[in-house]
């Protein structure tokens, strides 16, 4: 019979590996109104869902910036399960470039994101173009460092979203820009991005982003919308909130 001391500290059940997400999210005087309502109650919903996946060996982390009046850490890097969700509201410009930095220095620092975590996904949600030097902190977000890693999604809101800035955002992502101009669509665009997320926590291989097609929902494309807007001359408003 072995001698051996009881030892309890080799006995703890290993510690659930983090999935982290970060929002950017426009909240500048633009997304006032329906637009912010509508994002509130997105975001919400998203995050139920993260709740409602995470297991024992994989917890999805939220994160959230908001850029509007400030740059602001809306959200710090927590647990889904554990986060306490605080409805945003809209005012001031777009200062893009500065909640990329904010990111950017977020992935970079190996305490807040460690190397143990899976392969974050980031998503930059807009209704409009930056104010901001935004160029260069968006070409070193996708070309250097650990954020260049990341699985890259991108949201247009209404008609005016610049559309060359998000699409720079996506380069070498195999995402298409995803839009939304009322309020079902950006519950369908959300919803997508949501099972993005949770498919990881059940793949053999978080680390690999599942293609468009592995996922049964089809929410509406910068494509799409163009090709819509030859066809239809004049949609009509959506139920759920209208054309903002």
């Amino acid at each position: 019979m072995s001698n051996t001391p009881f030892d309890p500290s080799k006995f703890t059940a290993p510690k659930a590996k983090p999935l982290p997400v970060i929002l950017l999210l426009d909240v500048s005087g633009s997304m006032s109104g329906d637009k912010i309502r509508n994002l509130n109650l997105a975001v919400r919903d998203m995050l139920e869902d993260f709740r409602d996946t995470e297991t024992s060996e994989i917890e999805i982390h939220v994160a959230i910036i908001t850029f509007g009046t400030e740059v602001r850490l809306h959200q710090a890097l927590t647990s889904a399960s554990a986060l306490q969700w605080q409805d945003l509201s809209a005012s001031g410009m777009t200062p893009l470039g500065t909640a990329l930095q904010m990111a950017k220095a977020m992935i970079e620092d190996k305490d807040t994101v460690p190397s143990r975590a899976y392969r974050p996904t980031v998503v930059l949600v807009s209704d409009g173009g930056p104010n901001d030097a935004w160029e260069k902190p968006l070409s070193q977000f996708i070309g250097d460092g650990r954020s260049a890693k990341c699985d890259r999604m991108a949201m247009a809101i209404g008609a005016d979203a610049d559309e060359a800035v998000l699409g720079k955002f996506l380069e070498n992502s195999p995402h298409s820009l995803l839009y939304a101009e009322n309020a079902k669509q950006l519950r369908d665009c959300f919803k997508f991005i949501t099972m993005s997320v949770t498919i990881r926590t059940r793949s053999q291989t978080p680390n690999t982003v599942p293609t468009p097609d592995a996922i049964d929902l089809r929410p509406t494309t910068i494509e799409a919308r163009q090709h819509s807007a030859k066809s239809v001359a004049q949609p009509s408003a959506d139920q759920d909130g209208g054309y903002w």
